[in-house]
């Protein structure tokens, strides 16, 4: 025989062989190509962020006080109550009835200062500031429950895959594609 149709036959034989086994691996199950989604949950964080309020308000405040030992009130109380109390009785008595009337009304007087003293106040306005805190969820990412193959698996992803996980060569594929 001839060595060229030998090393004909054997190449052909080589080629038919490899192109069988081409065909073959690419009709053979290689598994899934999707991995289908049970369950997504979606992971929050809560974000905090203060922030200033203030508003108007109305403000009662007492007036300052000139004569804070009430000495004009005394003195003048005592004036009238003395004056009041030498129209009373006579001789040794009448002078009892002035010092009585005397230091009874500085008492009084005293008081009533006192009293119109507290009553006298005015009214500002001031502005007044609190911090409150504002809150709100943002998703950070996905929980996502699979089955690939009857295999139960989870993975965290950055978004909601919808109800299947493409899969290459067995692994998941989690990158979008651009």
């Amino acid at each position: 025989m001839n060595k060229s149709l030998l090393v004909g036959v054997g190449l052909g034989v080589v080629v038919a062989t490899a192109g069988g086994a081409l065909a073959t691996y690419t009709l053979v199950d290689r598994g899934p190509e999707f991995a289908q989604v049970l369950a997504v949950e979606p992971v929050k964080e809560t974000i905090k962020t203060p922030r200033e309020v203030c508003k108007d308000v109305a403000v009662t405040r007492q007036k300052p006080v000139q004569d804070e030992h009430r000495i004009a009130g005394t003195a003048v109380g005592a004036v009238v109550g003395g004056l009041l109390g030498n129209q009373v009785g006579g001789g040794n008595g009448k002078k009892i009835a002035t010092v009585a009337g005397a230091v009874g009304g500085g008492y009084a007087g005293n008081q009533v200062q006192g009293r119109m003293q507290q009553n006298s106040t005015y009214t500002t306005t001031e502005t007044r500031c609190s911090t409150v805190t504002d809150s709100h969820d943002k998703i950070v990412g996905y929980d996502v429950k699979y089955d690939l193959d009857g295999k139960i698996g989870s993975v965290r992803m950055d978004r909601d895959p919808g109800s299947q996980i493409p899969v290459r060569d067995g692994q998941l594929v989690l990158a979008q594609q651009p």
